[in-house]
């Protein structure tokens, strides 16, 4: 079971980082019409529509991949004082109460969207450019579905968790800046201990000597 979720976990990983990239082509972009705009004074008439296509489809590619870190937004000032068995028992139970279903009900009114869309070939009403939105609202249902298989996982995970105790480890990744400090904090308090402890406690070999020549 650990290793379907490892698998999942890379997939997601794949894909949200593979994403990740539509940060630069919407930053190049907006830059481009900026500086066309007021510079210029030539706007374009499809910025507006890359830049709303580009974040919406890193915002929802990226969903798995989140859901696969445990980075979305919880309770967290509840939720990180039960014990662990006790957390896997309440996402368990959540995951087919709140997730799956809304998850499902994202991919099937996706799924009508996007083929009614691709039926008429669907281009932006909000820019005179005519910029085609179909491919845009496929996003959906491709999202919706890696987040339901990342889902699977979880509930693996769970499971795990409830037959140890303990949560399956994470595969290794990029960490937030809070987390990397916290743990640099925990190294520089270990480190100045372990002087403290050094500089308190006589050596051994120096009392024994003493001992002997009494």
């Amino acid at each position: 079971m650990e290793a379907f979720i490892t698998f999942i976990d890379r997939v997601s990983m794949w894909f949200g980082k593979a994403f990740a990239w539509l940060i630069l082509v919407m930053t190049f972009g907006m830059s481009y019409e900026v500086v066309v705009r007021y510079v210029f004074r030539s706007p374009t008439a499809w910025a507006f529509d890359i830049s709303y296509m580009m974040y919406g489809t890193l915002f929802m590619m990226a969903g798995a991949y989140t859901l696969s870190r445990n980075a979305h937004v919880r309770a967290d000032f509840v939720y990180r004082l039960w014990p662990a068995r006790v957390q896997a028992g309440i996402e368990l139970v959540l995951y087919f109460v709140l997730f799956f279903p809304g998850i499902l009900a994202l991919i099937i009114a996706g799924w009508r969207y996007a083929s009614r869309s691709f039926r008429y070939m669907e281009e932006s009403v909000f820019s005179p450019a005519g910029v085609p939105i179909y491919q845009f609202k496929a996003i959906i249902v491709i999202a919706g579905t890696l987040a339901l298989i990342q889902g699977i996982a979880q509930v693996c995970r769970c499971i795990v968790c409830l037959r140890t105790g303990v949560w399956p480890r994470q595969i290794e990744d990029v960490e937030e800046l809070e987390e990397v400090l916290i743990k640099e904090h925990e190294r520089e308090i270990l480190s100045h201990h372990g002087e403290a402890i050094d500089v308190v406690v006589p050596h051994s070999d120096a009392g024994s000597d003493g001992d002997g020549r009494g």
